[in-house]
C-alpha cells in the first residue's frame, strides 16, 4: 500500500516524470491531433511512455490530460467527453503505476481569460476545472497537479475547484520566465501575466494548495534554485520544480529542446539545496533525463 505522498515529503525528495507531449510525437501522435484523445485511442503507446518513466525512477506519473478541460477539448469537438477522457486517461496511468508510483491527475490552463480581462466568468472556469478533476479522481488519481498556469486568478479557481470537488491533495505549479538578470547574477521572474514568485506563492497557498512550485516557461534547471528561494521567501511550503530540457529552438521546422540529461542533472544538487521536495522535467525531457535526475537525488540523499 502506498504511503500518503504528503507524508513522504516530510523525509524524502520525490521524482516526478518528464514530458508527455513531446514523447507522444515520438510514438506517432500527428501534428494537430488532440493528444488526450490520441493517447486513449493508442493506449499501449501511451502506457509505454508512462512505463518508461516508471522504470527510469519516477515516483509520480502524470496523466495525459494537460489540455483536458472542456475549453481545450472543445477545439476538437470533444467537450461533451471531458469527464470520460479524463477518467480513462487516469485509468491508463493507474494500470502502469499500480502500487509503485503515485498518479497525479494533470490539469493545465484553459487558454481563456477570466472577466474582466476576458469573456469567461469565474463560475465557468470553476465548473470546467471541477468536471476535469472529478474525472481524474474517478479514474484513480492519487492527487491533482495544476501546472503551467500563468494567470493567478485562473490558478486559484482551479485549486479551489479541485480541492472542493475531490478532497484530494493539490500541487500547484506556475510557469515563469526570466525577465532580467542583475549584475550580482540574481534573477527577476514573472509569468506571462506579470505575476511574480512571491505573489504566486501566497496566492496558491491562500487558495488551498498543498505543494507549490514552477514548471515550463524559460527557467532552466540551473536557474530553478533562485526561483525556489523566492517562492520559499514568501511561504513555508513543499516545493515542486520541473524545468524544460533547455529553451526551445526551431531546427529544420521542428521544435527541439537540446539540453542533455547530464546537463539537467548537473543542477539538481543546487535545486535540492534550495529546498525542492519534488523534482522532475517538463517539455523536451525524456525518461533518460528523469533517470539521471533520480540517480543524482538518490545518490546525494
Amino acid at each position: 500500500m502506498k504511503i500518503q505522498f504528503l507524508e513522504r515529503l516530510k523525509n524524502e525528495i520525490l521524482i516526478s516524470d518528464g514530458a508527455i507531449g513531446t514523447m507522444l510525437q515520438t510514438v506517432g501522435c500527428p501534428p494537430g491531433a488532440c493528444p488526450e484523445e490520441w493517447g486513449i485511442a493508442n493506449r499501449e503507446k501511451l502506457q509505454s511512455i508512462h512505463r518508461s518513466y516508471l522504470e527510469a525512477g519516477a515516483d509520480i506519473l502524470l496523466t495525459n490530460t494537460l489540455g483536458g478541460s472542456r475549453f481545450k477539448l472543445g477545439k476538437y469537438n470533444l467537450s461533451d467527453q471531458t469527464y470520460l477522457i479524463n477518467k480513462q486517461a487516469a485509468e491508463i496511468v493507474v494500470g502502469v503505476a499500480r502500487d509503485i508510483a503515485y498518479v497525479a491527475g494533470d490539469i493545465g490552463p484553459t487558454g481563456e481569460f477570466m472577466e474582466p480581462v476576458g469573456l469567461i466568468k469565474e463560475q465557468e472556469f470553476y465548473a470546467a476545472f471541477a468536471e476535469q478533476a472529478s474525472g481524474l479522481k474517478a479514474g484513480g488519481a492519487d492527487f491533482i497537479i495544476i501546472e503551467t498556469m500563468m494567470a493567478l486568478d485562473e490558478m486559484q479557481t482551479a485549486i479551489k475547484a479541485a480541492k472542493e470537488t475531490t478532497g484530494l491533495p493539490v500541487i500547484a505549479s506556475m510557469s515563469f520566465n526570466v525577465i532580467a538578470t542583475s549584475a550580482d547574477s540574481s534573477y527577476t521572474f514573472r509569468t506571462m501575466m506579470g505575476v511574480d514568485p512571491k505573489q504566486a506563492a501566497v496566492g496558491m497557498v491562500e487558495a488551498g494548495a498543498d505543494v507549490i512550485g514552477a514548471n515550463c516557461g524559460d527557467v532552466l534547471m540551473a536557474q530553478m534554485p533562485a526561483l525556489i528561494k523566492q517562492l520559499r521567501s514568501a511561504v513555508d511550503m513543499y516545493i515542486i520544480a520541473q524545468a524544460n530540457a533547455g529553451r526551445p529552438q526551431l531546427i529544420d521546422g521542428k521544435t527541439v529542446f537540446s539540453q542533455s540529461p547530464e546537463e539537467i542533472a548537473f543542477s539538481v544538487e543546487a535545486v535540492v539545496k534550495a529546498g525542492a521536495n519534488i523534482i522532475g522535467g517538463c517539455c523536451g525531457t525524456t525518461p533518460e533525463h528523469i533517470r539521471q535526475i533520480a540517480r543524482k537525488v538518490k545518490r546525494d540523499a
